[in-house]
């Protein structure tokens, strides 16, 4: 009370507000993986954005995919071995599927450049590794806001790296009880197959799980491959043949050809050709030929039709052998090479490049899918029976028996949310249990992440009273404090019960909580119930005939 030796008139304003505990964010996301810019090294990168915009601003595009076309038009992607680099379009799936703010952490580039002890620079790809991603779980442990963790590039791991990696994240989960990790099944196949179920349950261990969820299978999304046109070769359709008098070349019937004949140094200029539709002979003398004078013959025998190219050396001064059958070669031009020469086939192969959908592991989707259903109904609310947008169809169908090994597991416990499609519905998320699948308290992750809203929003409201007096005060603000917040999620239909007293309590206070040696010591010790609702998983409706009466 202040002291006042004055004469006056003196205002005090003086608050009977308790203090109020303000929700923390349920669902702010992090993802870890490589990206196209934003890493400088040595150690990751973090940023936390709100739109994909601000991604690519940041980190960049989609490593660009290389493609290779046959004349039969059949597309393949030609470097699947070494591009998986999937944090670009992981972020896409997650806004499209109602993400709002998260964060990136960089572990690295799409590509490594190292310096040999000379000097020399070499750059090649980057080759995924455990102990990147441990840098970047290391990084996220010092932010606070996160609460879920997403590892999208870590399903490019070996098997045992993999599984260490995601007991790893689901410890730091435990640790620091504010977050939750979405995992995903690593997947060997596009049928049912009980192996990497197997390898799963197997490799998970049996700490933490009730801090993760795990979903299978892989989602075909809707997504195309980014990719340049210069990487895109469009493979010749021709066939040759060679003798020792000359060379036969035949144009693909699907695919007009582009043909590379290269010639050796000789002296005679003498040749003649013959012709049939679609296809042309060169015949060669025993001195062969220029390639200026193969050139011309090749032109006139085209005429405008463009259907096939050659190449002269250099001025045409040049000239080869042309004999051996090595000295014909097919010509893959990229797309870009045949935008002006050939547009009818460039056309052709940006249709079929357009239907090369990107295969995605499901976590980033479920990640929308989480901030969506908080947003809208709330934590408490199950993420499930819920559709995916942006998915053509999960990669493998699953039936009611399939989900039931999926969901229940007898020996080990570790349940896996199944996503599956319905006719009429979609791709749905049919699944929502924690991986601690026969635990009667945290089964469900709706109840384990409210249950982290609960405690993390209480701990932080309730930090005001540190070093306050340790008495019955202190304790009544407290108590008000906190019970006022579970009022309100009661309200809102997240705690169960007909009234207060049956949905929720707060005890403390000397004889309820602590002991007199508990004050001395500076104990304030506050015990917190709630009754959290779960969701209806199982809907069993039980028909009767009823007897005709007369």
């Amino acid at each position: 009370m202040a002291t006042y030796n004055t004469p006056g008139v003196y205002v005090e304003e003086v608050s009977n507000l308790a203090p109020s505990v303000v929700q923390v964010a349920t669902a702010v996301p992090a993802f870890i993986g490589y990206t196209q810019t934003g890493f400088t090294g040595p150690g990751p990168a973090i940023a936390r954005i709100n739109t994909l915009l601000d991604y690519t601003n940041l980190f960049g595009q989609a490593n660009p995919s290389a493609f290779s076309v046959d004349g039969n038009l059949n597309v393949t992607r030609s470097d699947a071995a070494t591009n998986n680099f999937l944090m670009y379009y992981a972020v896409q799936m997650y806004f499209l599927n109602g993400g709002s703010t998260c964060y990136i952490i960089s572990i690295g580039g799409y590509k490594t450049t190292t310096t040999s002890p000379g000097g020399t620079s070499t750059t090649t790809a980057t080759v995924p590794a455990k102990a990147d991603f441990e840098a970047g779980l290391s990084l996220l442990a010092k932010q606070d806001e996160p609460t879920l963790v997403i590892l999208p590039d870590a399903v490019n791991l070996s098997l045992e790296d993999y599984y260490a990696l995601a007991q790893d994240t689901l410890s730091l989960c435990a640790n620091l009880a504010d977050r939750f990790a979405i995992l995903d099944v690593l997947s060997s196949s596009n049928t049912w197959p009980a192996q990497d179920i197997t390898n799963f349950r197997n490799n998970i261990g049996i700490n933490n799980l009730c801090y993760g969820a795990a979903y299978y299978p892989y989602l075909l999304t809707s997504l195309n491959y980014q990719y340049l046109e210069t990487g895109v070769q469009v493979t010749s359709g021709s066939s040759w043949s060679s003798d020792a008098n000359g060379i036969t070349v035949s144009q693909s019937t699907n695919t007009p050809a582009n043909v590379l004949i290269t010639l050796g140094t000789v002296t005679s200029t003498a040749f003649d050709t013959t012709s049939t539709p679609g296809t042309l002979k060169i015949n060669l003398p025993a001195a062969s030929t220029t390639a200026s004078a193969v050139a011309t013959a090749w032109s006139t025998w085209t005429g405008a039709s463009n259907n096939f190219n050659v190449t002269a050396n250099g001025d045409g001064s040049t000239v080869l052998s042309a004999v051996a059958s090595t000295a014909l070669q097919t010509v893959t031009p990229s797309l870009d090479a045949i935008k002006s020469t050939n547009s009818s086939l460039y056309n052709q192969v940006k249709v079929l490049l357009a239907a090369e959908n990107v295969t995605m592991p499901p976590s980033s989707s479920l990640a929308g899918v989480y901030v969506a259903v908080d947003g809208g109904r709330g934590v408490w609310k199950a993420p499930a029976n819920v559709s995916l947008a942006s998915v053509v169809a999960p990669v493998v169908q699953i039936s009611n028996t399939d989900q039931g090994d999926l969901n229940v597991d007898p020996t080990g416990g570790k349940s896996i949310n199944a996503i599956r499609a319905f006719t009429g519905q979609g791709t749905l998320v049919w699944g929502a249990r924690t991986l601690a699948g026969n635990d009667n308290d945290w089964r469900y992750i709706s109840v384990r992440r409210l249950f982290i809203t609960i405690e993390e929003s209480c701990q932080k409201a309730s930090s005001f009273a540190v070093f306050e007096s340790n008495d019955a005060v202190t304790w009544l603000k407290v108590q008000s404090m906190i019970e006022s917040y579970l009022y309100g999620l009661w309200e809102q239909g997240a705690l169960a019960g007909t009234d207060q007293n049956s949905a929720y309590f707060v005890n403390v206070g000397l004889g309820k909580t602590m002991t007199a040696q508990d004050v001395l010591e500076g104990r304030m010790i506050v015990e917190v119930g709630a009754a959290p609702v779960r969701p209806a998983e199982f809907i069993i409706l039980r028909f009767t005939q009823l007897i005709q009466q007369s």
